[in-house]
This record gives structure tokens, sequence and C-alpha cells, in this order.
């Protein structure tokens, strides 16, 4: 055979390999292709083609298992145990540009799927592979790095310790400054990922300077951006005070009440749940946000809103409400209750339902003014049907058990004989008549003065006579002084 009958050959097994790789890495962007792949075998064909002598057929290669293990979890514990993993990070330090992408995408696709996959990626030394990657030159490895230090850090503390614990944080702020967007993206939603698991992690990020140049970036006209932009700054500040300040003292409010009015309907979400964080913390957070305007400004968001993305808006109203008299009255004058009472009706997933009656005791619960605003939206009825509903999750019942403590409230408002819930099921429902104790109706009903032989006091006498003599004098005003006298007169034998 002549030399040239030899490199020809060569020639066509290096076109071979390549065409074989490149059919693999398009059947693998179909899923109903995947099943048969796996079935074949081709795990164990393709990882020999990761140390081709030829870098466009190890690139390919890469994007091939990469598409693969980011299919299930099975095929990504197919590339764990094939032994993938640290070929892949050693070329992350060795190989161009084109193939460090392709190796941080298939480390991502890994690490998706389970703690037990990150962990594996952790192990094989990846960490350090995609800090490093982060100081690369070229925006596109910036990007693929970062995306999988995220998926990494998403799962649980532990492995967010860990990116922290390789020096990935500082390097993640950098990248949020840098002029291409889907680098900021991918870099903001990894500080999202890292800063949601505790108090300690989001004190990291914030450390870095990172609160400012997010802040930096809520007005973006890029949507994707201001997802993450958002999260990020929802992430740090749930976790504590003190961080929901430093998220406060950025100077984003009342600029950001003006993406609640954003096309992006993730964007306004993101927003909302940032307000919810804040005002779950202190009255002065809270009042904070109702003087930029925050609380008309939801109220306009969950009427233009429908579905699960009205949830942290209905929370927020709640969280608002909970803290004084004064707030509440405020989530009232800008006619939240009416809102609220919307939501309600239309909703039909119960976690939503339970949040909105959740809120309507928040603010209910204050006064009897307070209460009056809740009754006039005629919502307890609703409460009251939701709570006898036999398909009524145990959560659901419990939140609109409060319901009739707004209602004891409206006595003192109202006829008592025009609207009696509790009167519908305490006789006939010992576990409402333990709700009923236990979330305060109760003792509320004993404070209530009434005048002998109204309405109201046979009212009162009604449900009294749904307990035992003992249970309701415990809860009577001066229970606990009659009880301390007894104690000082008591003579032991």
């Amino acid at each position: 055979m002549s030399q040239r009958q030899v490199l020809q050959v060569f020639e066509q097994y290096q076109k071979s390999r390549a065409q074989f790789v490149q059919t693999i890495a398009e059947l693998a962007t179909r899923p109903q292709n995947i099943e048969t792949l796996q079935n074949a075998g081709v795990m164990s064909l393709l990882r020999p083609l990761l140390l081709d002598v030829v870098p466009t057929i190890q690139q390919t290669t890469a994007l091939a298992l990469g598409r693969l293990a980011n299919y299930n979890d099975d095929l990504a514990v197919a590339v764990v145990k094939g032994d993938i993993l640290p070929q892949l990070v050693y070329s992350l330090t060795e190989q161009n540009r084109f193939y460090k992408k392709a190796a941080a995408f298939v480390l991502r696709a890994v690490a998706k799927h389970s703690p037990a996959l990150a962990q594996a990626v952790v192990d094989c030394g990846a960490l350090d592979a995609l800090v490093i990657s982060l100081e690369e030159f070229d925006p596109g490895v910036k990007e693929a790095a970062a995306w999988a230090l995220g998926y990494i850090a998403r799962h649980n503390a532990h492995l967010s310790q860990a990116v922290v614990d390789a020096g990935a944080v500082p390097l993640l702020v950098l990248c949020i400054q840098e002029p291409e967007v889907a680098l900021k993206r991918i870099a903001a939603s990894a500080l999202s990922d890292i800063a949601k698991h505790s108090p300690e992690l989001a004190q990291t990020v914030v450390d870095t300077g990172a609160i400012a140049h997010l802040a930096q970036m809520i007005l973006n006209p890029d949507a994707k951006l201001k997802r993450q932009v958002f999260s990020a700054l929802s992430q740090i500040s749930k976790h504590s005070v003190d961080l929901a300040e430093m998220v406060v003292e950025a100077e984003i409010f009342p600029a950001v009440l003006a993406c609640l009015r954003d096309p992006d309907e993730y964007v306004r979400k993101n927003v909302t749940t940032l307000m919810r964080e804040i005002t779950k913390h202190t009255p002065e957070l809270s009042l904070m946000i109702v003087n930029a305007g925050g609380v008309a400004a939801v109220i306009d968001y969950l009427g233009d809103s429908r579905g699960n993305v009205r949830l942290p808006g209905i929370m927020m109203l709640g969280y608002v409400a909970a803290h004084s008299e004064n707030l509440a009255m405020a989530v009232i004058v800008s006619k939240g209750v009416p809102q609220l009472a919307i939501c309600l009706s239309e909703e039909p997933e119960e976690h939503i339902k339970a949040a909105t009656a959740w809120a309507f005791g928040q603010i209910g619960r204050h006064t009897p003014e307070h209460a009056r605003a809740v009754s006039t939206a005629n919502v307890l009825p609703k409460l009251l049907a939701l709570y006898m509903d036999t398909d009524s999750s145990e959560d659901l019942q419990v939140k609109t058990a409060q319901g009739f403590i707004i209602q004891c409230i409206v006595f003192l408002v109202s006829s008592p004989l025009t609207f009696s819930p509790p009167l519908q099921v305490l006789p006939h429902d010992s576990k409402a008549r333990r709700l009923f104790v236990t979330s305060g109706g109760l003792k509320k009903v004993q404070e209530i003065k009434a005048d002998p032989g109204s309405a109201l006091q046979e009212y009162i006498n009604s449900i009294n006579n749904c307990y035992p003599e003992e249970i309701v004098r415990y809860y009577s005003p001066g229970y606990s002084e009659t009880l301390l006298a007894r104690v000082e007169k008591y003579q032991p034998v």
C-alpha cells in the first residue's frame, strides 16, 4: 500500500469520526432519539473521542455528551460512571475556548439534576477549573462557567459554600459588570443561587459589593436580565432585617415600581417578590414601601395579572397589613380588599386561595373598622364555603378559619343576626371548634361587651355553649387575675 493510500485511509477514518460525533450531537437534540442512543451504548462510544487528536472532534463529542446528560439523570449518571468528568476538568485548563465552553456545558448538564450529581462534579475538581474559566478573555467561556457554578450552587447550602470557598463570588460580581448582556444574566442568576440558602451566604455576596452593581441594572431594557437582578435582590433580602435594609439603602425605590408595569410577567413577579421579602421584616420597611407608593402599585399589579404570579403580591399585602393598624388601613384605603376578593374568586389553586384568606385575616384582625372593610367585600361567606368544603386542604381550612375571628369582631359593627358563620359550623364540627380556639376566635368573643339580653349577647352565649364552661372561663378577660387571687388566698394544709 502506497503512502498516499495510507493517508487516504487516515483521512477517511477522521471524516468518519467527525461525521459520527456530529450525527450523534444532532440526534441528541431530539428527545425521541435519546432512548435509542442510550440503548445503543452511545456513552462508551463517545468517551474515547474526547481524547481525539482532532480538536473539532473533541469539541463536538463534548457537545454531544452535554446534550445527552442534559436530557435526564440516568444519562448524567452514565457520564459520571464513565469517568468522563476528570477528562473534561483537565481539558478546561488546557484546551481552546470552544472546547472549554462545551466542557462547561457537560458539567452544568450533569450538575443540574440532583445534589448527588452536583457533588460528583465538585469531587472531580471542577470548581477550581470553572473559577479559573471566569477569568478567561472570551465572554462565552465565562458565561458557560458561571452557568455551571450556578447549577452546582442552587441545590443546597453545602454545595453553595463549596462554590464560595473556591473564590467564585468576586469573579461573578466582576462578570455582572461586563458589557455582554448574556454574561450579566448568568452571573446574576448564579449570585441568586448562592445567596438563597442562608444569611451567611447572602452576606458573602453582599460583602463583595454585589448590591450596588445589581441595583444599577434594575431599569436595564433586557427583560431576562431584570428577572435575574430582582431574583438576586430578593434572595438577599429575605434572610434578615439587616440584609433587607442594605438592599433598600441602594435606593432602588421608587424606581423599581416602574417595573411592575413591565411587559414581561416574570419581571413583574420578581419585583413583587422582592417587595414581599422586604416588607415581611419590620413595620419601618413596610412603611417605606407604602410611602413610595408600593401598595397601590402592587394592587394594580394584581388586577393586571392572573395565576401564580399573583401570589407574591397577595402575600406582600398581607405582610404589610400584619404589622400595624395604620399599615393595614393603608392597604384598605388603596382598595386592596376588593382586589383580594377578586383574587379569591378567580384563582382555582388552593395555595393562592389560602394566601388570600391569610391576607384577609391580617387586614381585618386589628379593629372593628378593619373588620368592617373586610366584611363589606362579602368575602366571609366565601371563606366559610372554602372551610366547609371537604375537598379543601388542611392548610386552606386553617387560613380560612381566620375569617371566623374577623366575624367575631364584626359583631361590634353589624347585626349578628345577618350573618353567622361560627354558629353554622361550631356545634357540628370538633375540628372547627378547636381551630376557633387556637386561632384566637373564642378569646375575641369573650372580649366583646354586649348588653344583657341583647341579640349580640344571645349570639355570644350560643357560641360559648359549644364549649366546656372551664374553657370559656379560661379565655375570659380577668381570668388570670382570678387565679392569682385564689393563689394568694390559698392556705396549704
